[in-house]
């Protein structure tokens, strides 16, 4: 089975589900444009737009279905592998922010496609990404079982190609040409996280950690990879 297969037999509430955690991290500008990878079936490209976060959002998706339901609600709406397309979605530049959400640990190289992305943000444009923690101690746990039980949805389904910790993930943006703001959960640990992670200092704190939040900016040509 491809991977375009594979997204497929998803339900459809699979792609959607806004993320106005991230879009409310951005001031209004009606001038603003952003484009999302990934952007289901539009609802978060819907919401900045009511809120006044763009004047423009473009959305890249891989499903046919959701890509026809974001149509209605985005300014344009491409088709499309970024890993693979020969025709990127805009002009060199022509972005203000990239928004990247629960798609990375779907691409075979997440790597090659941040730098495909790179030139079309202008100077300074601001990312935002999210991925599921690896280092979660339910992971560690079934590791220690002797186990790596796929699902069809959540930190273990099966169409995820790639795993990141909160390190390795801003490891990720930083060797793709990126300057990493900050990372943070999605959730903040509970009791017990707080605890663990202040008893050892913070190192023990990924465990507690569920999905991984992560803004950048793109690096000028002589500060990437380096």
């Amino acid at each position: 089975m491809s991977r375009h297969e594979s997204y497929r037999t998803k339900p459809d509430a699979y792609f959607n589900g806004e993320r106005r955690d991230l879009v409310d991290r951005l001031t209004n500008d009606p001038q603003r444009s952003i484009l999302e990878i990934g952007c289901g079936d539009g609802a978060t490209g819907a919401y900045a737009k009511a809120a006044g976060k763009c004047g423009r959002y473009v959305g890249l998706e891989l499903s046919e279905d959701a890509a026809k339901i974001a149509s209605r609600v985005l300014d344009q709406v491409v088709v499309g592998d970024i890993e693979t397309m020969s025709d990127l979605p805009s002009e060199p530049g022509g972005f203000d922010v990239l928004i990247a959400s629960e798609v990375l640990e779907h691409f075979v190289d997440p790597w090659a496609a941040l730098r495909r992305l790179h030139p079309l943000l202008k100077p300074g444009a601001t990312v935002f990404a999210s991925s599921p923690n690896v280092a979660h101690r339910s992971v560690m746990a079934m590791l220690l079982r002797g186990g790596w039980d796929l699902a069809e949805d959540g930190r273990m389904d099966r169409t995820h190609l790639r795993w990141f910790t909160p390190k390795t993930y801003a490891g990720l943006f930083r060797d793709s040409g990126y300057q990493v703001v900050s990372v943070w959960p999605l959730r903040r640990p509970g009791p017990l996280g707080r605890l663990v992670g202040a008893l050892s200092r913070g190192r023990l704190t990924h465990l507690f950690i569920s999905q991984i939040v992560l803004e950048a900016r793109r690096a000028e040509a002589s500060q990437r990879y380096g």
